[in-house]
């Protein structure tokens, strides 16, 4: 299977934080999740995947393409959303394709003109007025009227009421159908990665934690609760992000280190926010 986007060792050091040797791939036609706690470093990845950001040293590729050496011909084919938006308030939506087809030689009107009757945005109103959910929805009409191939979305969902949080999730569902089109977004909400992503890629402290399917994440770890006699030392060494009371604990281990566990503990498949909560208290040591 071919990749959408390939990352190997990026580095980018800015003072008091580091992007250390990330590396992901996103298969062709698939959703990935890029999860983790704030300043984790999941904007400085996206900025840097964009050249928004200079990377220090390792390789972007999209679509086989190196982000920088190829930036025009990549942008040509990619689109992006941020969890701001960046068009003049006081433009309406007529004005907004004004402005931003004569940056695509693939610009579609007709196309955008069908994402805007379908997500019932009328060409006269202006960016202010728009509430926003609406704000993201056009935003994603400009991403995905140029024939873009790779969409790369930074918090896309976050503020969003429910309603709109699953609009916008139906959205990137069908953008995939055709097994032509990826899709690369930032959240913090894992419901959304439940229902749509394939893959999922944590990053904590700059560095991966885990990056590959969802059920693969999801089979590598298990909760573990038990008595505090139970916790021996080898045990303690594979528990990531434990927490004691005066009579027992609960925590993660990998699921390989499962067995011969002590008679009386229990064990449960982990939610990702279980995941998450875990990895943050247990620290990038713990790695997968």
């Amino acid at each position: 299977m071919s990749n959408a986007l390939e990352i190997q060792n990026l580095c980018k050091s800015y003072p008091g934080f580091k992007l250390d040797s990330v590396s992901f791939a996103l298969p062709m036609g698939k959703i990935m999740g890029f999860v983790g706690q704030n300043g984790a470093g999941k904007t400085t990845t996206i900025r840097t995947i964009l050249n928004m950001a200079t990377r220090d040293s390792g390789e972007v590729h999209v679509f086989g393409l190196d982000n920088i050496a190829d930036e025009l011909a990549i942008k040509q084919e990619l689109g992006a959303v941020f969890d701001e938006i960046f068009f003049v308030d006081s433009w309406r939506i007529r004005e907004v394709e004004k402005v931003v087809r004569g940056f695509y030689r693939g610009w579609d009107t007709a196309l955008f003109a069908q994402f805007l009757d379908e997500f019932e945005l009328t060409t006269g109103k202006r960016v202010r007025e728009l509430s926003r959910g609406m704000k993201m929805k056009l935003m994603l009409a400009v991403a995905m009227s140029h024939g873009a191939k790779l969409l790369i979305l930074d918090e896309p969902t976050s503020g969003l009421d429910p309603v709109a949080r699953d609009e916008l999730l139906d959205i990137l569902q069908r953008y995939i159908s055709d097994g032509e089109r990826s899709v690369f977004f930032s959240t913090h909400i894992t419901s959304d990665l439940e229902r749509v992503a394939e893959y999922i890629t944590v990053i904590e402290h700059g560095k991966i934690f885990y990056t590959g399917t969802k059920d693969g994440l999801l089979d590598h770890f298990l909760i573990i609760r038990g008595d505090r006699s139970a916790l021996t030392a080898d045990l303690t060494g594979q528990i990531i992000g434990a927490a004691t009371t005066s009579v027992g604990f609960t925590g993660m281990i990998r699921a390989s280190d499962a067995t011969g566990l002590p008679p009386g503990l229990e064990t449960v498949t982990p939610t990702i926010d279980e995941i998450l909560v875990h990895i943050s208290k247990g620290g990038i040591n713990k790695h997968a």
